[in-house]
């Protein structure tokens, strides 16, 4: 057949295997399925959205830090980190307005008064006080000060001599609060130990160390007397904190303290205090059990 050349048909174009297929029409009835599946999703969206604007607009808005505020807020992290007060303090503190500074006079031979001084404890709520027997042995006056400086004569109510325990009354009516008795039998070997009294006249002192010893035995060379289940202690004991009370950890007298040992004589502390128990203390007076 002969063509004309300008009639010449184009050449046919041969499929590639790999091109790519057209895609068929979309189904309007799938579009809007999918549509109406989505609504839920949105709707919640939005409402989250509203949700979250409408809180954001009725919150406060936030005042800017001021100089003062950063001083303030610097302090309270500073307070925060401060140690707690020491042991010694909240026992000083609990058993301090029941003490009691004894004074006394006595007449030795020849005729001449010297004079004396000790440490008491007020234990009971009609003002009886806990001292060693030593202290007011003998006296012919016995003046009794108080934590809030009350003062009174006072008289010996009992005494026992084998413990070197005694209990004095004021002969006037006091205000003092009787101190919180603890348990001796939970005193072990290294429990905390406190001791406040007015050594060397030095009123209410407290010294601290820890229990050395318990069931202690001790001659008393003055007495000729051996006192037996004694408490030892390593807390600073001198001439004026006889009579004094010996404190637990938690401020509850636990003992009455009633001697030093000191090889050379000297009435001066080196190490070793003892104290009778309290429970032993109150019954050997005549006082009630505690």
């Amino acid at each position: 057949m002969t063509y004309l050349l300008d009639e010449r048909p184009e050449p046919p174009v041969p499929e590639r295997p790999d091109a790519p297929q057209a895609e068929p029409p979309m189904d309007p009835s799938r579009t809007r399925r999918t549509l109406r599946s989505l609504l839920p999703f949105l709707g919640g969206a939005v409402a989250m959205l509203a949700i979250v604007l409408l809180v954001a607009a009725l919150q406060p808005r936030a005042e800017p830090l001021t100089r003062t505020d950063v001083k303030d807020a610097i302090a309270s992290a500073l307070a925060s980190q401060t140690p707690p007060p020491a042991r010694g303090e909240a026992v000083y503190a609990a058993v301090s307005p029941s003490i009691v500074l004894i004074e006394t006079k006595r007449t030795v031979p020849g005729g001449r008064q010297v004079d004396g001084e000790g440490t008491g404890v007020v234990v009971s709520a009609n003002g009886q006080i806990l001292t060693a027997l030593h202290v007011v042995a003998g006296a012919d006056t016995i003046s009794l000060r108080f934590a809030d400086g009350t003062r009174s004569t006072g008289t010996i109510s009992s005494t026992d001599t084998q413990k070197d325990i005694a209990v004095l009354l004021p002969d006037t009516p006091v205000a003092a609060p009787p101190a919180v008795l603890g348990n001796p039998a939970a005193l072990h070997v290294g429990s905390d130990a406190f001791v406040v009294g007015n050594p060397f006249g030095l009123y209410e002192s407290l010294s601290a160390g820890v229990v050395s010893a318990i069931d202690r035995s001790f001659r008393d060379p003055e007495a000729n007397i051996v006192r037996t289940g004694l408490i030892q202690v390593d807390a600073a004991v001198n001439p004026g904190n006889s009579g004094g009370p010996l404190l637990d950890r938690d401020g509850r007298v636990v003992g009455i303290v009633t001697s030093l040992i000191n090889p050379s004589g000297q009435e001066t502390f080196l190490g070793i205090g003892l104290a009778v128990p309290i429970d032993v203390a109150g019954g050997a007076a005549g006082l009630p059990p505690y």
